[in-house]
């Protein structure tokens, strides 16, 4: 396939491309705890340990602007905030699956012990 460029940026190959708009540290755990349900800001920082409220707002941001997350805000006080997943996120998510399953097997021949025994493979039915 030959080079391309999307928004500025030369890409090389379509992998590059789709880890550039799902790929790093915050992006698929975002994806992924919206897979099965909609949620509030503050139950996502709860949930992903160690994302800082300047790295979540960002990443949620980005995710929405790329059609990943719907964000509704509701006109109440408190502020009330909630996401969830566009069709082009439910289908990043059976890719995040595969990766996350081939981590887990990765983890296993690597001898990596997870701590929280949250290292279950996933099958789609």
């Amino acid at each position: 396939m030959p080079d391309f460029i999307y928004n500025k940026k030369v890409y090389y190959n379509p992998v590059e491309f789709a880890m550039d708009r799902i790929g790093g540290t915050w992006k698929m755990p975002i994806l992924w705890r919206l897979r099965d349900k909609t949620l509030r800001y503050g139950e996502l920082k709860w949930d992903i340990q160690h994302i800082t409220h300047k790295m979540l707002s960002t990443k949620l941001k980005e995710l929405e602007e790329e059609g990943f997350i719907i964000r509704k805000a509701y006109a109440v006080v408190p502020p009330k905030v909630e996401y969830s997943l566009t069709k082009r996120g439910k289908n990043a998510i059976e890719v995040i699956n595969s990766i996350r399953n081939y981590g887990i097997d990765l983890m296993k021949e690597f001898k990596v012990d997870c701590k929280k025994g949250e290292h279950k493979k996933i099958h789609k039915s």
